[in-house]
């Protein structure tokens, strides 16, 4: 028997539309809004482009609160709860648990370069401390800090540890963690690997993308788990250019700006992020346009 599934499709990693520093909530909801009426499965809040790095608690848990009732239930809210101190990550975890949340996203501890042990305890006190389900996400290039095989093996024994959000740039890797099937459910977290991971038995995408594109986002799930193959994989590359671009500078300052093109929110980023340099902004306003 497999493990609880979150979700299947795109979970779109939710921007934080600021202005003047502060959070913009009367974008958020326009953005909410787009995102469901856009066919997305679930919303990810307080994740890496989210820029929970520079969200206070109170603004955290804020932000958790009003999503769960601008939502009522219409698409699924996990809440990303990670962070290098565990005790801290354990009350980020239980705070979503009491909000109500059908799961957490919880990062590898950075910078501290946790031990082999460490790391698996440092998942272990954060799955026993709330009775909610556990996405691990493993993003070597932010954290330095890479989960091993045998690190999954043994978390993925850990009942409401259900699955992982995978963003290192190896499709190897991706192959190999495809063998956890349903102990661990594999998602996406580079919106090029998309189809890669879908092919490979994977769930869905935790996407950026998805901010500006929920619709051809979630087609491309929608096309691969209708058989549709092909019509995924077409939909895949013609969305490639914008993907790179989209990390050409550090998420979230390009997808930010391409959205205050749209009208979405503002680019406002906090520090130590910018908005894109002028020759970046040029190419995202050519591609946004063509798009």
């Amino acid at each position: 028997m497999g493990k609880k599934l979150i979700f299947s499709g795109v979970a779109t990693a939710l921007v934080t539309p600021m202005i003047r520093g502060n959070i913009d909530f009367s974008a958020l909801d326009k953005i909410i809004e787009i995102q469901i009426s856009g066919g997305v499965s679930a919303l990810v809040i307080g994740g890496t482009t989210g820029e929970a790095a520079t969200l206070s608690d109170e603004e955290r848990y804020e932000l958790y609160s009003y999503v769960k009732q601008r939502l009522g239930g219409r698409v699924k809210l996990i809440l990303g709860t990670g962070t290098n101190d565990t005790a801290l990550a354990v009350r980020h975890t239980k705070a979503a648990e009491r909000i109500g949340c059908d799961g957490a996203l919880v990062v590898t501890p950075y910078y501290n370069k946790g031990t082999y042990r460490g790391v698996v305890e440092h998942y272990k006190k954060i799955a026993s401390a709330a009775d909610i389900p556990i996405i691990l996400y493993n993003v070597p290039t932010r954290t330095g800090v890479n989960l091993t095989l045998s690190q999954l093996e043994e978390l993925s024994q850990i009942e409401n540890i259900v699955g992982i959000k995978e963003a290192s740039d190896s499709v190897d890797r991706l192959t190999e963690l495809s063998k956890f099937g349903d102990e661990l459910h594999l998602y996406a977290g580079n919106d090029s690997q998309i189809y890669a991971t879908l092919a490979l038995g994977g769930r869905g995408v935790v996407s950026v993308i998805s901010n500006l594109f929920p619709k051809r986002i979630s087609d491309i799930c929608t096309s691969y788990f209708n058989g549709e193959s092909r019509a995924a994989l077409d939909e895949q590359l013609l969305l490639l250019d914008f993907i790179k671009l989209m990390f050409k500078e550090t998420n979230p300052s390009p997808i930010k700006y391409a959205m205050s093109l749209m009208g979405l929110c503002a680019e406002d980023v906090r520090l130590p992020l910018m908005p894109p340099t002028a020759a970046v902004k040029d190419e995202i306003k050519n591609l946004v346009q063509t798009l």
